[in-house]
Order: structure tokens, then sequence, then C-alpha cells
């Protein structure tokens, strides 16, 4: 029986102005504890739709918003915010947190950014616009924008297949999509899955079989977050093609995450650094192939983890070529959905840089409007095999669609540009490639 916990090494959550430390699992599934390191603040507003949280500050000093009253903070205070009120924190404080019940996934809802952690961001809305002025329009603290979206969202659910695609739904399907990009908090998350997409795992499997045993593969997974998605594509390719010459690079923005994926070990009792459970998705059978399992700790297996490359760079830096060099595959999932469209369209540009020539790049989890766009500028073509199983493999995106700015849009093949649109993976022309390549730094940052 454990009566004793110590705070772990490594922090299970972390945001722009914060880390955060889980004790346990406790035996008292009611509640959580955490302690929270806070340099800032946390990065945005929120609403907990059934948590009751109580912070204790043990040191430092700043204030909490809730309710748009601030309430100024120090050693020794104790602070109660329970489920449906709008609050947020900012400081730098050492504070213990009791959560009753215990997190849980959809529980919290991001209104707005922090100004004291990320500054005024260029990503709101413009101004203008009865869309903008809903959006921005609050009635006893509450956005009625936010509810209209959730209840579209379960109603959205009960729709028959048939019914939903039809043309009139359609639209209002991608005004509801408008809507929920417009309204909601942009921000990266660390949350992801071991195999996450089967099929998209198939094909770079099926890609690296193209070459010869003895050949060199060359691979960069940007947004590599906990590691999950960079182990997933380490074995699929060494299972397929164990005597191939790989080199993997794995890349993330997040100090915390790069170090916590390079030790390559996972609880399977709790979730670290990220609020999916990452094996649900594994079979028995695949656990055993991939990880060395002692009590509750998943460890990679030696074979998969060695010769991966772990760096912390951003994906939109100009830079990154001369870093990394050109690559047979380039893997850049999930990450440019939490990017205004600009920011997304720049980074994206940038990567493409990458793709050595007549290579492939991977790319979903991102706003369509800015793949489809910037796939045509570059004259990317799209990779038809398995186009369909690849775009339906992650269920998580397409149940967020139409009512969160991270859904992914329902296959329609009525569209002209279809295949180009719901393409997640290209093969890259020379000359295109070659094109972007001589893009110069000046031109990336200003695009």
């Amino acid at each position: 029986m454990t009566y004793i916990y110590e705070r772990p090494a490594s922090a299970s959550f972390t945001g722009k102005g914060l880390l955060g430390y889980t004790f346990g699992p406790l035996k008292q599934k009611g509640i959580e504890i955490y302690y929270v390191q806070v340099h800032k603040g946390h990065d945005t507003f929120m609403i907990s739709k059934r948590i009751t949280r109580t912070y204790y500050v043990l040191s430092g000093a700043g204030y909490f918003t809730i309710e748009g009253r601030r309430y100024d903070v120090s050693p020794g205070s104790l602070v109660e915010v329970p489920p449906k009120v709008e609050y947020c924190y900012s400081g730098a404080m050492a504070l213990m947190v009791v959560s009753s019940p215990r997190w849980f996934n959809g529980n919290d809802i991001f209104t707005r950014w922090n100004p004291d952690v990320v500054g005024e961001l260029s990503s709101s809305p413009p101004a203008g616009g009865w869309l903008t002025r809903l959006v921005r329009l609050r009635i006893f603290g509450k956005s009625p924008a936010n509810a209209y979206l959730r209840l579209n969202q379960s109603l959205w659910r009960y729709l028959p297949a048939s019914f939903a695609s039809s043309t009139p739904v359609h639209w209002y399907a991608a005004f509801l999509q408008r809507l929920a990009r417009m309204h909601h908090v942009r921000a990266q998350a660390l949350s992801t899955f071991f195999l996450r997409n089967r099929p998209e795992l198939e094909l770079i499997r099926r890609l690296a079989a193209r070459k010869g045993a003895t050949e060199k593969l060359t691979v960069t997974v940007l947004g590599c977050s906990t590691g999950a998605e960079v182990y997933s594509v380490a074995s699929t390719i060494q299972s397929a093609m164990p005597e191939l010459r790989l080199t993997l690079h794995a890349v993330d923005i997040s100090k915390e995450a790069v170090e916590f994926a390079k030790r390559g070990q996972y609880s399977v009792t709790k979730t670290e650094l990220t609020d999916t459970p990452i094996f649900d998705r594994m079979t028995p059978a695949e656990m055993e192939q991939v990880f060395e399992i002692d009590g509750d700790v998943a460890t990679v297996k030696p074979r998969i983890k060695e010769g991966i490359d772990w760096r912390v760079a951003d994906a939109g830096t100009p830079d990154l070529l001369e870093a990394l060099g050109p690559q047979d595959i380039v893997i850049a999932n999930n990450f440019l959905c939490h990017m205004d469209s600009a920011e997304a369209e720049r980074t994206l540009r940038n990567i493409a840089r990458l793709v050595g020539p007549r290579g492939y790049l991977f790319v979903s989890g991102i706003d369509l409007e800015v793949r489809t766009k910037v796939a045509s500028d570059l004259g990317w073509e799209p990779v038809e095999e398995l186009l369909e199983e690849i775009h339906e493999g992650d269920p998580c995106m397409r149940d967020q669609w139409p009512c969160h700015y991270g859904g992914l849009e329902p296959l329609d093949k009525r569209r002209q540009d279809w295949k180009l649109r719901y393409a997640s993976a290209f093969r890259l022309a020379p000359c295109g490639a070659g094109a972007a390549r001589t893009t110069s730094k000046m031109e990336l940052m200003n695009a």
C-alpha cells in the first residue's frame, strides 16, 4: 500500500507560463493533487464544466481574475473556483492545487488568451462584421457563441450521415467551423497517441519498402510532442525494413516535450505531459513489440530508440534546412491547426523546403484552405494511395467537426479539387522543391 507520494521528476503538463506536476494516481478516485510552478501565469482564461479547483499559494505572489474581477494572492491564500466560472491566474508563484473530481478530457473550455503570459496576440478576430460582434459578445460574463457551438456539437453527433452530407447541412457546418475558428483560442497542445493514424503509417511503410534493403532513408517528424508519433514511425519502418539505414530526426519547439520523449518511458496508469490516453489505439501484441514493460512503466525498446536525433527547434525557422539537410520524408501533423492562417501558411512553406527532390510530405491537422493553397501554389502532387483511408484514419479529428477549430471536414467528392484538398500526403516535384528552397529568409519572414 502506497502512503507517501513524491513529486514526479518531470512535469505532467506544461504551458507558456507554468509547469505542473501530478501526484499519484491517488487511491482516492474523487480527487487529484498537483504542484504548479507558475512563471508568468496560465496562458488562457478557462471555464471548468464539472471540476472544482482549490488553489493554495505556497510562495510568491500574483492574482486570480475570476468573472472579470481581480483578486490579489500571496503565501497562505486559498482560492476555490467552482465549475462554470471563467477565471485565470497570473504572477510568479508556487501553488498546490486540489481538483475534485479528477481531471477528465473535455472538462476545460479555453475562452481567451491571458495577455500577462502571451501578450496581445495578432490572431484575435479582426474588427468589424456581425460574426466578429457575436464572437466578442458577453451576456453576464458568458459567451453565447460558446454555448451555441456546444449545443450544435451535441446535436451533430446524432445526425444521420446521409443528412449531414447534404449540401445545405454542409454549408451550415462550414459556417459553424468558421465561427469556431474565430471564437476558440488556438494553443499548441501535446495531445497524441501511439499508432494514431494507421493508414498513414501503412503508406509510410510502403514508401520505405521502395528503398533498397541497404539504402539510406532520411525522415523528419516535426511537432514530435512526447514521442508517440516518432516511435510509431520508427517501429513501422524498422519492422518492414530492418536492414534499411534509417536516419530519423524528431523536432519540437517544447524543450520539456523533447526531453520527455527522448527518455522513451511512459506510465501505463496515468497521462504525462498530455491529456490523452496514449496507448488506447494499441493492441497488447503491439505493446509487446514496441515496449519493455516493468510494472506501470513502458520503456521503448532500444532497437527502436537507437539513432533517433532529438532536437528543440521551431518548424518555422528558415535555418531548419541547414540544420537537417534534405529529407526523403517529412511529417508535419497536428500542430499547424493551432496557428492562425497566416502563421500556418508561412510555416508550411518553410517546412516544404526540407523535402528533398521527389521526396514526400505528410501534413494533417491543418486548416484545409491553407494546405490546399500552398499545395496548389507549389505544385505538389497529391498521393492518391490510401488517400481516403488516411483522411478518415484519426477519429478524434473527425469527431471535432464542425464546432472545434481543429475539426476535420468530411471528404466531399463533389468538389472538383477533392484529391488536392483532402490528400494528407504529397510528392514534391524537384522544380517545386527547388523553388521553395531558394526562397530567401527575408521572403519567408515577410510572406
